[in-house]
């Protein structure tokens, strides 16, 4: 970035979260992510640096050994000119969403990230001209919780994603629940995957949105604000699936379109396009394949009928590198409490321990060395529980990240074009596959999660679990025998 050359006319806002805001190039397949704060919560440029740098590093020395070389960009912390960032604040500031905008932009640093656009990113070098459609996944949490720890019997049955949209729907943050469900998609079997991925496009909420030439097309801008209909979005996706222009329009285009897209999706997420290692973890999954809530799985049941299969995921195909991570997790939130309580404990005795004990990093070989340490035998030590504390903060941080799927057609005869290619019904699309969101989650949000976990639970249990233990009270049980008595009158 040289200082000589940032004009803040040549980014546009591209998106933000709870911690960050992304602006993006116009002409070069670039972002920049900076940090966000309360106003009354800056942190000096040092800090900011730091924390910047560990995330950086967490994603070389941790990430790419977990999910491999080609899924994971780390980027690099760049410095800024101080009156291109402010500028370039004052500029996006009205594109922000209103409930995004109780924190602000770091301006005083000058310190950001910059990352490659996996909106647009291609692995190799392609034709300029050529469009681009990439679709961004956040699967969520694709098992249900196996630990002898859990105290609801309910989290043995029901997945968090499905118990969350209770919640989230009575206190207002979407409109209606979602048919998807984590564990349909993460199953490998095509049937269950169609169905979440179909679930997902009719409910995105904030688990899916789709760009084309990095410009948002459908999804939740934020909130509750849908970008497009099906419809619409069916009329950006023709000219990729459907080159010829052969296919008429209406519901039955729509519907096609639709269809031609989840099962490209299906496909990409059940390759290998990494050809390093299968991963660091060998995690067996333990528990039920199905989650009791999940609409797919109820209405085969209403018809009498088996869910299909779990056929299970590649192991080289980066669903199960996530799900590997994910159950980094083996204790469950009620289980790593107690463990985490037991650091703290520690840490006010002696805080000067906090460093050597590397919770807020460096995010090293060693580090990474520690999570490799799956034994569940609890000796008592504050290096097992900081052990099983730092794999949970792992396995949340793959519990929310995003896969960013990038499609453009392919060329015959492009003898540049090295990218693996997915067949779909009347052309061939070349693909890369990428991973985002892979900050460690923060050490101070587990008090927060025990909490937000009981909570969740606590609202299905009353309120959902309980209606429907009333109706199948009131209905004959599904094999009960009905016999018919007939007397004489």
């Amino acid at each position: 970035m040289e200082e000589g050359k940032m004009d803040e006319n040549e980014w546009g806002y591209h998106g933000e979260g709870n911690k960050s805001l992304v602006v993006a190039h116009a002409q070069r397949c670039v972002v920049l992510r900076f940090l966000k704060f309360p106003p009354n919560k800056k942190k000096t440029s040092e800090e900011i640096l730091q924390h910047l740098q560990n995330i950086v590093d967490f994603g070389k020395n941790v990430m790419k050994d977990f999910l491999g070389e080609n899924y994971v960009h780390c980027g690099e912390v760049v410095q800024l000119p101080l009156e291109f960032v402010k500028q370039l604040c004052l500029k996006i500031q009205c594109e922000r969403p209103e409930s995004r905008c109780d924190k602000d932009l770091d301006t005083l640093s000058g310190y950001a990230m910059c990352l490659p656009n996996l909106t647009r990113l291609q692995t190799y070098h392609f034709a300029e001209h050529r469009p681009i459609l990439c679709v961004e996944i956040k699967p969520k949490c694709g098992f249900i919780p196996f630990s002898n720890d859990v105290t609801h019997e309910l989290k043995h049955k029901v997945c968090r994603y499905c118990m969350h949209q209770h919640l989230k729907v009575a206190t207002g943050k979407w409109k209606k629940i979602s048919k998807y469900c984590p564990l349909d998609l993460y199953s490998g079997n095509k049937q269950r995957m169609h169905f979440a991925l179909k679930s997902l496009l009719q409910e995105a909420q904030n688990n899916l949105r789709i760009f084309k030439n990095g410009e948002l097309i459908y999804g939740c801008g934020d909130a509750r604000s849908p970008v497009a209909d099906l419809k619409e979005l069916a009329h950006h996706l023709k000219p990729f699936f459907f080159p010829s222009n052969g296919l008429a329009s209406g519901p039955h285009c729509t519907r096609a379109v639709i269809r031609e897209l989840v099962h490209v999706i299906t496909r990409v997420l059940l390759s290998s396009a990494d050809k390093g290692r299968a991963g660091a973890l060998r995690l067996g999954l333990q528990g039920p394949r199905v989650c009791e809530a999940s609409p797919f799985s109820r209405s085969l049941r209403h018809q009498g009928k088996d869910t299909p299969e779990h056929s299970g995921l590649p192991k080289g195909c980066l669903l199960y590198k996530t799900l590997q991570m994910q159950m980094l997790d083996q204790l469950d939130i009620e289980g790593l409490y107690p463990l985490y309580n037991r650091v703290e404990s520690y840490l006010e005795e002696f805080p000067e321990e906090r460093k050597t004990l590397q919770i807020d990093g460096p995010y090293d070989e060693v580090f990474y060395q520690k999570l490799l340490d799956l034994s569940t035998e609890d000796d008592g030590t504050v290096a097992f529980a900081l052990r099983k504390v730092q794999q949970y903060r792992v396995a949340m941080t793959a519990k929310d990240c995003s896969i960013m799927i990038a499609l453009s057609p392919y060329l015959q005869g492009t003898s540049s074009d090295q990218r693996p290619v997915i067949p779909s019904s009347r052309s061939r699309l070349a693909f890369s596959v990428s991973v985002l969101d892979l900050d460690l989650k923060p050490y101070e949000s587990i008090p927060h999660q025990y909490k937000l976990d009981s909570k969740i639970v606590n609202y299905y249990s009353k309120t959902v679990h309980a209606k429907d233990d009333t109706v199948r009270s009131t209905r004959f049980k599904e094999h009960e025998d009905c016999t018919l008595v007939l007397h004489k009158v």
